[in-house]
């Protein structure tokens, strides 16, 4: 109807389409002198086929992965931890020396906001600090995100006090700025993790797949071990009870009471002088009570033992566990990261320590699972509609030879561009099958119309491939012009949507192109030499 009220008849065309009227025609006539010359070798259409499989299967190994590619957002966090135990003093001095860092090194920087020790107000560790760095917009500064945390790594471990590490925020998942390569280490219990963790850790560090690694259980608390002889005690007339409450009542600050000044109240606390409490001996210098009313020092009973123990407990699963968390090296996919980390499993525990995956691994790993179930689900649903709508299930399978042209070409320009196969891209590669099969409908649709007028299987589908060269091109052409803008990455926050642009893109490019030859080819083979009659 729009067609009918909008173009009109015209005794002299447009000077646009004169010009260019010419150029489409030559373009189809090139195609059709092309397509005849392919049709004497029509078999090589199950070569290109049989490439572009050989391709999917190469680059679907090869290409590294990822949950979503970073985004450029202006931010990292400058993280530290030092050893447990260490005052808000002694972090402070690191966490201004790191600020300073960033701000020579840094030109940059816009803004940033320092913390020391966390806990005092948050959920840290008190001997943590971080510094949340922003950065000027994007063009207002020469280096990427990405490149100025990569400058920044190499340098930043000339803090020998402490632990320092660099992260980004992640663009699907924890916004936190944790590390994106998490595999959880389970066991039965906590001792037989102390006897694997420094092994794995050690592989881990050794490995040039990390750029730096962590672990959430850590025996580094400071920790006294009191153990009362208590035959010794029990010979003495002297109570575990009383040795445990001498000790709690002299180091713990209890409360014995309140009294009253002034009309106020104020509370009695009792506790030893610091002094004579600040070092693990001081512990036998108290002295403890008997039955007999006789002082007897805790230097004849007891047996101060130090050792570490870790600051909490951590359970998944209902197993013991510990979380090993790393930063993969630049260039390195996380999905690389996460088969390291499982190769360093497999050498490292037996079979009675199991693994898990975390935060961005995990959902990595879900999403990875379901996309390719999307995937085949697409599939079938395409086959089944176009097997309702030509009555054939051979039609359909015709058309459907356009998938892995289309598929082979988005991956190739995917390693061409050096992208990652990730939720974005694959969102790109689904969109192809729905993009890339209308080509192939066209094509089929029209020779099955010409064979009905009793031309022959060559002569129906040659002249299809012919009629709908122009309405084929346009579309691509219209779809590739449309996505476009998202393979330049325009726009804000646009980086992580590169991949699909050029995914989508590619696949067009190859399957339009491939579609024009490998279709007819393919039809002459599988169709039947006559026509399919409707009976009402």
């Amino acid at each position: 109807m729009m067609s009918s009220k909008l173009l009109k008849r015209r005794a002299v065309q447009p000077w646009l389409y004169r010009k260019t009227e010419p150029f489409f025609n030559n373009l189809s006539a090139g195609y059709a002198r092309a397509l005849a010359g392919f049709m004497n070798y029509r078999w090589l259409a199950f070569v290109i086929i049989f490439i572009s499989g050989f391709l999917i299967y190469f680059l679907l190994g090869s290409l590294p992965s990822e949950l979503a590619p970073l985004e450029d957002r202006s931010e990292f966090r400058f993280q530290a931890q030092a050893p447990e135990g260490a005052t808000f003093e002694y972090m402070d001095n690191y966490v201004n020396a790191m600020y300073e860092f960033v701000a020579d090194e840094v030109p940059e920087v816009m803004g940033v906001l320092s913390i020391t020790s966390p806990s005092f107000g948050g959920g840290g560790a008190a001997n943590s600090g971080f510094l949340k760095v922003m950065l000027k917009d994007p063009s207002e500064r020469d280096r990427t995100q990405q490149e100025i945390v990569d400058d920044l790594t190499p340098k930043a471990r000339k803090f020998t006090g402490v632990r320092t590490f660099i992260s980004q925020s992640q663009t699907i998942g924890d916004r936190r700025g944790g590390f994106p390569v998490q595999v959880v280490v389970q066991a039965s219990d906590i001792e037989k993790l102390k006897a694997v963790l420094p092994a794995f850790l050690e592989k881990a560090n050794e490995s040039p797949k990390f750029t730096f690694v962590d672990l959430d259980l850590k025996f580094n608390k400071p920790e006294i071990n009191i153990i009362i002889n208590r035959e010794k005690a029990r010979n003495l007339g002297v109570n575990v009870i009383d040795i445990s409450q001498t000790l709690q009542l002299g180091l713990s600050g209890s409360r014995f009471g309140n009294f009253i000044m002034d009309g106020k109240q104020y509370q009695i606390i009792g506790q030893v002088e610091k002094k004579n409490r600040n070092e693990p001996l001081d512990l036998k210098t108290l002295y403890v009570r008997n039955k007999r009313g006789e002082i007897i020092q805790l230097d004849n009973l007891v047996t101060v033992v130090e050792q570490s123990s870790p600051p909490q407990l951590y359970r998944f699963n209902r197993y013991s566990s510990a979380k090993v968390s790393a930063q993969p090296a630049p260039g390195v996919a996380l999905a690389d990261g996460i088969a390291e980390m499982e190769r360093i499993a497999d050498e490292v525990l037996d079979e009675t320590y199991s693994t898990s995956l975390s935060g961005a691994s995990r959902e990595f790993a879900e999403s990875s699972s379901s996309i390719y179930m999307a995937f085949l689900l697409a599939l079938a649903i395409i086959y089944l509609v176009l097997a309702g709508q030509f009555e054939s299930f051979k039609d359909p399978l015709i058309i459907m030879f356009t998938v892995p042209l289309a598929l082979a070409g988005a991956l190739v320009s995917l390693w061409y561009a050096n992208q990652t196969m990730n939720i974005f891209s694959q969102i790109g590669i689904i969109m192809l099958i729905g993009l890339v099969t209308k080509n192939g409908i066209l094509i089929v649709e029209f020779a099955n119309q010409r064979k009905s007028q009793g031309l022959s299987v060559m002569d129906s589908v040659i002249g299809a491939a012919e009629s709908r060269f122009r309405p084929i091109i346009m579309t691509s052409l219209s779809t590739i012009l449309g996505i476009l803008p998202i393979a330049l990455a325009l726009g804000a926050g646009s980086e992580s949507r590169v991949s699909m642009g050029i995914a989508v893109i590619g696949g067009m490019l190859f399957a339009t192109v491939l579609t024009l030859f490998v279709i007819p080819a393919i039809y002459s083979y599988f169709s039947g030499k006559e026509a399919r009659v409707t009976i009402d």
